[in-house]
């Protein structure tokens, strides 16, 4: 099992010798290699970008790599708590880790804010999920903003094609329980895996029929298998994405094959093209600036990770009034503290948690982008006003 275990710090990297004196520890856990490594990496870069004192406390990060294997993923964990004493945890990448990691970090009472969706809201009284947030709009957010494209399109049947693992499933539960409200017929759902490296068989079951759209359900490059076959094979109608494949690496990989399907994803990944009224666009372009100047084009799943440190600016300072760095009140009153925040604005978005949202995320994060020219073009956007 190939696993990758790397620790750098934005204190430690200028000067090792300062990283033991270190107050807030930050523990990384990303897919940086594997199948998902197209977002761990933009994930990755974004962590260079969080701060180094945070309420004047020094900060240390621990970033671990664990290849999109949900056992590393897992192992990790358990050792940025035991080992690097995390007082915060960000990641994993991938829905599958982010179930499996979930009772780790609640034992060790350490939020954590993952950067896969929510699969499911929180439930009250849920002593294990209560320390888990969540990056990315949940499932049921990317679903409406889905469905009220396809409605205003005319779209009547889908056939769906999902990678068979959580993020898929979520993926496309939401899309049955909104497209079946509104009359959608779903043809077929069919499944691969992340790993496959045909979806031939797949593509030949969902054209049956002759669907009105084809909707992917996949997270990174693997997104691009089913899509480059559906037009292969010569399928006109139209193509959606789920949000998890928006990223530069897969309007590389899925190049002209792309041209004219919609993706769902953040706005902050079209900034410059929302109204100047919108809400925290100005903190989107910030984001995309600051990212962008470093890294090359923009990410929205770095946008999580410098989300995620946004969040941490505003409440690190609530929580030292509890306690201490390194102890179990300052975690307390950390997590206390991010689930009381209120429109907080992040790139593109504005957070407002509660006991049974810890995604914070309404429709105003939420947008479908078309790919035009190898670039995405903002194409419906929520009501804002």
């Amino acid at each position: 099992m190939k696993r990758s275990m790397v620790v750098i710090s934005m204190v430690a990297v200028m000067a090792t010798a300062t990283a033991a004196r270190a107050d807030i520890t930050i523990g990384v856990n990303l897919s940086s290699t594997g199948p998902a490594a197209s977002l761990g990496m933009a994930e990755k870069n974004a962590v260079t970008l969080g701060p180094s004192v945070i309420a004047g406390q020094k900060v240390r990060y621990v970033v671990y790599d664990d290849a999109t294997d949900t056992t590393a993923a897992v192992q990790n964990v358990k050792r940025l708590i035991s080992e690097g004493k995390a007082d915060f945890l960000i990641g994993p990448t991938t829905s599958p880790a982010g179930l499996a990691v979930v009772s780790v970090a609640a034992e060790a009472k350490t939020s954590m804010i993952q950067l896969a969706p929510s699969p499911a809201p929180i439930a009250a009284g849920d002593e294990k999920r209560k320390w888990i947030f969540y990056g990315p709009p949940t499932a049921d957010i990317y679903a409406a903003a889905l469905i009220r494209h396809m409605v205003r399109k005319g779209v009547k049947t889908v056939s769906v094609i999902s990678v068979d693992d959580a993020y898929g499933e979520s993926c496309v539960a939401a899309y049955k329980k909104l497209a079946d409200q509104k009359g959608i017929k779903t043809l077929t759902v069919e499944k691969y895996k992340r790993t496959d490296t045909s979806a031939t068989g797949q593509v030949l079951h969902a054209m049956q029929g002759n669907p009105d759209a084809v909707y992917i359900a996949a997270s990174g490059t693997p997104g691009a298998l089913p899509h480059i076959a559906l037009i292969d094979r010569g399928y006109k109608g139209k193509i959606y994405q789920s949000g998890g494949s928006a990223s530069a690496e897969f309007l590389r990989v899925g190049g002209k094959a792309l041209e004219g399907s919609f993706m769902l994803g953040l706005p902050l990944l079209a900034a410059e093209q929302l109204p100047a009224d919108y809400p925290a666009k100005r903190e989107a372009l910030a984001f995309a600036k600051a990212y962008e100047a470093k890294y090359g084009p923009r990410s929205m799943f770095a946008a999580q990770v410098w989300n995620s440190m946004k969040i941490l600016e505003a409440t690190v300072p609530k929580a030292l009034k509890a306690g201490k760095p390194g102890t179990e009140k300052f975690r307390v009153a950390l997590r206390d503290a991010i689930e009381s925040t209120k429109g907080l604005k992040g790139a593109g978005m504005v957070l407002t948690f509660s006991p049974t949202d810890h995604t914070g995320i309404n429709q105003l994060g939420m947008c479908v982008l078309k790919v035009e020219n190898g670039k995405w073009k903002l194409e419906d956007l929520a009501d804002y006003k």
